[in-house]
């Protein structure tokens, strides 16, 4: 039987075992805070406002990236942007960051358009502006994506894409540089979030706790999902993932049907598969009929494109399934 102290509540081990299956999973160092929160679009708000005084970095290249970024205008900060037209990456080493930006936003994985910004990127930033927080939104390639969590201050996703999970829980990993930053701006009295901030959200995982009644069932299953990935081990979840998304751009480029919506292999998401059809909504209705569902594409794409998931709990025989019906 497991006992719990007189002060600690008994979701303490719930949260304690998602979080050591996650830090496991995504090689998450010791000295990160692994953080639960509503859902990941809740992790913008408190992080723009416990990281970012006055300005903050932003890399737009669809609705979410653009979402993340207008939090920012919300919320009073000043904004620098980079846009990319939709579907397509950055050549980042055209894009300087302005000295007085505090924060560089990234989104790995554009959910809207399928477009991926490579990692080696990704770490780029830190290496060339190690002074600044870099962020990264992971929310719909998590866990495929393989952070060196030196060059990455903070990331987040929530758990219904990559995981398989109902919405509802988000997941925050921040460094320690995160946390000075939000107790040196609550100390000179700016607003940083009251019971969600940084600073109190991390106090309360140093016991395997949440500031407040946390969604439960959530963390337990999530732990769980994490559990069973690291019996299949995390090389073999991105093998499978690459294997995977060869074959669906393979389809895409030979087909007279579809083509892939982003044009450049090094900037295509492993894990949201965008294409390009016409009448996307007649070809989503007839897989429906046959038992599988794909998404239609983004906003004013809708007719336009359709959206493959090809997330962890997607087997290749499905894969094979669809590209048959396709």
């Amino acid at each position: 039987m497991v006992r719990h102290a007189a002060n600690q509540s008994p979701h303490c081990n719930i949260y304690q075992h998602a979080a050591e299956q996650l830090r496991t999973l995504l090689n998450i160092p010791p000295n990160r805070a692994i953080l639960f929160t509503g859902s990941a679009t809740e992790v913008w708000e408190r992080l723009l406002q416990n990281c970012a005084e006055s300005e903050s970095t932003h890399f737009v290249n669809g609705s979410f990236s653009k979402r993340f970024c207008e939090f920012a205008t919300e919320l009073g900060k000043k904004t620098q942007v980079f846009n990319a037209p939709f579907g397509e990456g950055f050549d980042v080493g055209q894009c300087a960051v302005a000295e007085t930006s505090e924060v560089i936003c990234l989104t790995h994985n554009e959910t809207s358009s399928g477009v991926s910004m490579p990692v080696a990127d990704i770490h780029s930033f830190k290496k060339n502006y190690p002074s600044k927080i870099v962020a990264v939104d992971m929310v719909s390639s998590a866990p495929y994506p393989d952070l060196d969590w030196n060059l990455v201050d903070t990331a987040f996703f929530s758990v219904q894409k990559g995981f398989g999970l109902p919405a509802g829980l988000g997941v925050w990993v921040a460094n320690e540089a995160c946390l000075r930053k939000a107790e040196a701006l609550k100390a000179k009295g700016l607003y940083i979030g009251t019971h969600h901030s940084l600073p109190s959200l991390w106090k309360s995982s140093l016991n395997h706790e949440t500031p407040a009644t946390p969604n439960v069932l959530g963390i337990y299953l999530l732990g769980k999902v994490a559990e069973d990935m690291n019996r299949i081990g995390v090389a073999a979840i991105r093998r499978e993932t690459e294997a995977k998304a060869a074959v669906l751009y393979n389809f895409l480029e030979t087909s007279t049907l579809y083509k892939p919506t982003v044009q450049n292999p090094a900037h295509r998401s492993q894990t949201v598969v965008v294409a390009d059809v016409a009448d996307a909504p007649a070809k989503i209705a007839l897989l429906k009929e046959h038992g599988l569902v794909i998404g239609s594409g983004y906003g004013t794409h809708k007719e336009t494109q359709v959206r493959i998931a090809n997330f962890p709990a997607t087997t290749m025989a499905q894969i094979e399934q669809l590209l048959h019906l396709l």
